[in-house]
């Protein structure tokens, strides 16, 4: 009988032509491949020359739509730049190339994907917030320019009553109003302050950034979404072991960034934080929509218990040739009047509220709307085209005060 064949051992794995690293030189190559991802840099895009136009007109966002030329808007108005439609193939190869594969993954599943782009224009870098997306079966874009500087507030044309808002040590600040309000911009400008005044640590958490602060007197850590941090719950997890004074947490739009927003403010951190409502008072509904009924007691207990203050914004055309576009801004802060009503969920009795605490720095959209004109930054017929209660309006640029309803 014959042997069985012996079959050859395996050859160990640590055997090989070339000579074993050692632990230095696979710290060096690690090292070579961290500073490779963080040092590279955007290549030039076929698309940018359309962000560069944008710049260059001082436009405040693009559109690109398949069968129409790039659309910039410029003040408020859309106008096509000078050239011929762009098709869908040709729509394709300009927008694709914009995209990493963790937003064309979010493309492909979600239908569209938002993102930071960074375009050098003479040799500035100028960022913009994009929004990829896809209609009628087509792939477009919308992306709105952010600006390098951050105005301060009286380049905003804001409201005195803002700047007090900007000193607290604790809570929580929303800003509510619709895309394009000027919400990112006013956030911007009061952290700005803030940089400007105290020695604290801020800390951003954002999908995408939008600003780039430069460290003043604060130090300035900015964290964006999908780059640095996988999702906004682990970024805020992780942002209460960063030793925060300040926290700006982005857009509030899901049942877990609000209550973990809401924990940060309670465990002693001023936190910022933009939201979709058209006004102040329909903030809290619009919370409370995140969340089941079941929920809306405890909810209405952490709001009152931590909001400081609620500011809805809209952005009007200015009657001046030297200014673009001017927010009218209502702003309801959280004395105890307030706060009881939102207790007892009378939430429709907030703008009675907003009015009777004018002295305490509140104010509503008409008497925004009233300082604006009285100011020379808006026409009658804008203010009128947006005034929540038109008669009131009329009554107080005749220098009528409405009588205020007894709330409590």
């Amino acid at each position: 009988m014959s042997k069985p064949t012996k079959k050859p051992s395996p050859k160990p794995a640590n055997t090989s032509d070339e000579p074993k690293k050692t632990m230095a030189e696979r710290d060096e190559e690690a090292i070579e491949r961290m500073v490779s991802r963080f040092v590279e840099k955007q290549e030039e895009k076929p698309v940018d020359k359309y962000f560069r136009a944008l710049v260059r007109l001082s436009g405040s966002d693009l559109h690109m739509k398949v069968g129409k030329p790039p659309i910039v808007r410029v003040n408020g108005t859309l106008k096509e730049l000078k050239r011929d439609p762009i098709e869908i193939e040709e729509m394709a190869r300009l927008l694709f190339p914009m995209m990493n594969e963790r937003t064309r993954d979010i493309f492909d599943e979600e239908g569209g994907s938002d993102f930071a782009y960074v375009v050098d224009v003479d040799g500035v870098d100028w960022r913009f917030r994009v929004n990829m997306l896809q209609q009628l079966g087509k792939i477009g874009l919308v992306a709105r320019r952010v600006n390098n500087h951050i105005p301060n507030f009286k380049g905003l044309y804001l409201p005195e009553s803002m700047e007090p808002l900007c000193h607290y040590e604790q809570g929580m600040i929303l800003l509510a109003g619709v895309t394009g309000s000027g919400k990112s911009t006013t956030i911007a400008s009061m952290l700005n302050y803030i940089n400007s005044i105290y020695s604290k640590h801020i800390l951003t958490l954002e999908d995408p950034i939008e600003f780039v602060f430069t460290d003043d007197k604060c130090l300035i850590n900015q964290r964006e979404v999908g780059i640095d941090v996988v999702d906004f719950g682990v970024g805020m997890k992780h942002a209460v072991r960063e030793d925060p004074d300040i926290i700006l947490v982005g857009e509030l739009r899901d049942e877990e960034t609000f209550m973990t927003a809401i924990h940060a403010a309670e465990t002693g951190h001023l936190v910022f934080g933009t939201i979709h409502a058209s006004t102040a008072p329909s903030t809290i509904g619009r919370i409370l929509d995140l969340f089941p009924e079941e929920m809306h007691g405890a909810i209405r207990g952490a709001i009152a218990m931590n909001m400081k203050a609620i500011v809805a914004q809209k952005l009007l055309k200015s009657a001046r040739p030297d200014v673009g576009r001017v927010p009218t801004c209502e702003i309801m802060t959280f004395n105890p009047t307030v706060k009881k009503l939102i207790l007892e969920g009378r939430d429709h009795n907030l703008s009675d509220a907003i009015r009777i605490g004018e002295e305490e720095g509140m104010q509503d959209f008409t008497a925004s709307l009233k300082q604006l004109i009285d100011d020379g930054l808006i026409d009658r017929p804008t203010a009128f085209q947006v005034a929540p209660n038109k008669e009131e309006l009329k009554m107080k640029l005749k220098g009528i005060n409405v009588s205020q309803p007894g709330i409590i």
